[in-house]
């Protein structure tokens, strides 16, 4: 590997700038210019600049590279240009990108506390708190104040600043950028740890920021480092395709005609895919044909001429219907709006993939919240200064996974929790939108659970959660949630119930798994076995009925069960929920316990014939130890009804006993069982509860639930 990371996307080359000169602006920053002279050194970010932002005060951008200039003076990055070269690349990233003024100002000066003499009470004095505000967010923590937990308490800070002022991590994303496009000089296990936070931390960042243009280019740096025979691999293919006739160019063509005879006025291009896309593509396609190297991509002036766009094309082309997404009516949790379709032509039958949007859209696809400015003030033209009404935000994102984010980040005090959930959290890939029953929007990750719903709405009260309703049916808190799904959380009604460890298998979102990982150490002798609430498992009572709810912290070994050997852990079986004064068997299992079946439980046998020792156990009586809650499973075979579920759960509910976990079968030849986990306070009062569901009118039959033997497949 060279000892300069290669660059194959860089932002410059990609917008037709020409790439910044270190050597020449080193020599341009050691001259003195004038005292109202633009200097030479900052003129290029200047141009760049007036470019998106006709009306800019350059002021503020002449002051602060002087003093970053004279306070990095001396100071050498170790490729060897004056370090001064380093703010001002980051500077012209941004620029490019259409970065308003006071963020090139605080980007010039973003190292200047950290490095030098210069205070952040200096930096707020001469170019105010805004400035001093995204410097602060940027500047990192000590090590010799933090130590190992240096690094992510650095990210952490900078997280709390961006939830107040995305440009914070706007700046916090260039520095990236730049520091990777010259990382060839470290050693390499210093290249790899670098690239492998990027990988994990900032490019996640940017793309929950939309900041796309930064987001590719460090895919591609980060690619390269970490995965050099891979990267070296793409880039011939690559390279080798460039040498043939392009046929996304020919394709481009005829959409550009087709759209001219329409009368829709589009600007039609090729649109290359980096090389970690190549990468990407090829490894779902295998071979790569010609039009998977890019994509076509249509840019119109209104939101309906993309779609009249995707009429045309549908229309003389043959769609891919799997392929078709509209992110214009159901935008992206990161701003990001196109449609997106792949065509096929007639004759020849190659596939090529287009994106359609506004110019508007295009330029957020791109930059993302850098395309925004300032999230105080008022949206328009870039050179707004006026406040946004009510003190609003601009900032689409700070409600969605920044809040999250920033929300358990306050429950992690540990540095290592912090950043290992950090990193889990922004290893999801996208987001879904759920409802709560009163109609708030929930954003979280894609692949969240109902345990995650749960705490995000009720934080760490959801400890008592016993079950959820999705689009108003039971489901088990391990489903998964999709785009649209309301959700209403089913709470212990005495606040009793607790977390299990098995929640952690299907929690997603960092505030959840941190939430239970916090109760669970805060009481290490909860058993898990009783405390898996899954509520609602379609079609598997008997998976219901083994699915208990976290109770009141009394393990499932603290039973009224005395066995034949002393100190041996007794567990009653969930398959067949014994009480008092049921016959019982118990049988050896591994690690020294014993399981407590009913004696005319079908898993009687089977533990038999798999050679599982009897132990002998018998009910305890009151003066051999306390008289602990009981549970029981019982089955209500019923005709169907409007409220049935209502008026049996408010007959179990008057008797005292609380429902552990349900289970509600699809009706057929209109009866329906439900299988219901019920605790009790007292076993005695079994006959009074089954009477008292019984007479729930349309139920003909209440019974205890046993397990069923397994039944082998038939053979033709």
């Amino acid at each position: 590997m060279s000892t300069e990371a290669p660059n194959p996307g860089s932002l410059s080359r990609r917008r037709g700038l020409p790439r910044l000169d270190l050597r020449r602006i080193g020599r341009a920053a050691l001259l003195a210019p004038s005292r109202d002279r633009l200097p030479d050194a900052i003129d290029h970010v200047a141009k760049v600049h007036r470019s998106h932002h006709p009306r800019a005060d350059l002021d503020a951008l002449r002051r602060a590279y002087l003093l970053a200039e004279s306070s990095h003076r001396g100071q050498m990055r170790k490729s060897g240009e004056p370090y001064i070269t380093h703010p001002l690349a980051v500077t012209l990233i941004l620029a490019e990108l259409g970065a308003e003024t006071t963020t090139l100002t605080a980007s010039l000066l973003h190292d200047t506390v950290e490095d030098t003499h210069v205070t952040l009470a200096q930096v707020r004095a001469e170019f105010g708190d805004e400035v001093g505000y995204l410097v602060d967010g940027v500047t990192k923590l000590e090590k010799v104040d933090y130590g190992a937990a240096a690094e992510p308490e650095t990210f952490r800070k900078m997280l709390v600043a961006t939830g107040n002022d995305v440009r914070v991590m706007s700046i916090k994303l260039a520095d990236r950028l730049h520091n990777m496009r010259t990382l060839g000089v470290m050693r390499p296990e210093k290249q790899a740890r670098i690239a492998n936070v990027t990988r994990d931390v900032l490019i996640p960042l940017a793309e929950r920021l939309g900041v796309q243009a930064i987001k590719t280019e460090l895919e591609d740096l980060v690619f390269a480092i970490l995965h050099p025979d891979e990267y070296a691999r793409t880039r011939d293919l690559v390279v080798g395709q460039a040498a043939r006739t392009d046929p996304l160019v020919v394709m481009a063509e005829g959409v550009d005609a087709l759209l001219r005879e329409a009368g829709i006025a589009a600007e039609v291009l090729v649109r290359p895919r980096h090389l970690v896309s190549v990468h990407r593509v090829r490894l779902k396609r295998g071979e790569l044909g010609g039009t998977d190297f890019g994509r076509i991509l249509v840019l119109v002036t209104e939101d309906a001429d993309c779609y009249a766009v995707l009429g045309e094309l549908h229309t003389c082309h043959t769609p891919i219907v799997s392929e078709f997404k509209d992110f214009i009516a159901a935008p992206k949790f990161n701003l990001y709006q196109s449609l997106h379709t792949a065509i096929a032509e007639r004759p020849g039958g190659e596939v090529a993939e287009v994106l359609i949007r506004t110019h508007r859209m295009h330029r957020v696809a791109e930059t993302g919240v850098i395309a925004l400015g300032n999230p105080w003030v008022a949206p328009g033209d870039a050179g707004d200064t006026a406040e946004a009404p009510d003190g609003e935000r601009a900032d689409p994102t700070r409600p969605g996974w920044l809040s999250r984010l920033l929300t358990w980040q306050e429950s992690a005090p540990d540095p290592d929790t912090f950043w290992t959930s950090l990193r889990h959290d922004l290893a999801q890939d996208a987001e879904v939108t759920v409802f709560s029953a009163d109609g708030q929007a929930l954003g979280l990750p894609a692949g969240a659970s109902c345990v995650d719903a749960a705490y995000a709405l009720h934080g760490e009260k959801a400890h008592a959660c016993i079950g959820i309703r999705v689009n108003g049916r039971l489901a088990t808190l391990g489903t998964v949630l999709r785009d649209g799904d309301s959700v209403q959380v089913l709470m212990a009604p005495d606040g009793a119930a607790r977390p299990s460890p098995e929640w952690l298998g299907t929690a997603r979102t960092a505030a959840a798994r941190i939430a239970i990982q916090r109760w669970l150490a805060a009481h290490p002798s909860a058993e898990a076995a009783t405390s898996a609430p899954e509520a609602g498992r379609s079609g598997s009572p008997a998976a219901a009925r083994s699915a208990a709810v976290p109770g009141d912290g009394k393990a499932a070994s603290q039973v009224p069960a005395v066995a034949d050997e002393p100190g041996s852990e007794v567990r009653l079986a969930g398959c067949c929920t014994p009480v008092p004064p049921d016959a019982v068997t118990g049988f050896a299992v591994r690690g020294g316990a014993v399981t407590v079946h009913r004696a005319q439980c079908a898993s009687v046998a089977r533990m038999a014939k798999a050679g599982h020792r009897k132990v002998g156990v018998r009910w305890q009586h009151g003066d051999e130890g306390p008289s602990p809650d009981c549970r029981v499973t019982l089955v209500a075979e019923a005709f169907c009804r409007a409220r049935l579920l209502v008026d049996l759960t408010e007959a179990i509910a008057q008797e005292g006993a609380a429902i552990v976990a349900a289970d509600v079968e699809p009706p057929r030849e209109q009866r329906v069982r439900h299988t219901y986990t019920l605790r009790l306070p007292d076993p005695a009062g079994l006959p009074g509860l089954m009477r008292a569901m019984q007479k729930v009118a349309g139920v003909y039959d209440v019974s205890r639930s046993a397990a069923q033997p397994a039944r082998r497949p038939s053979r033709r």
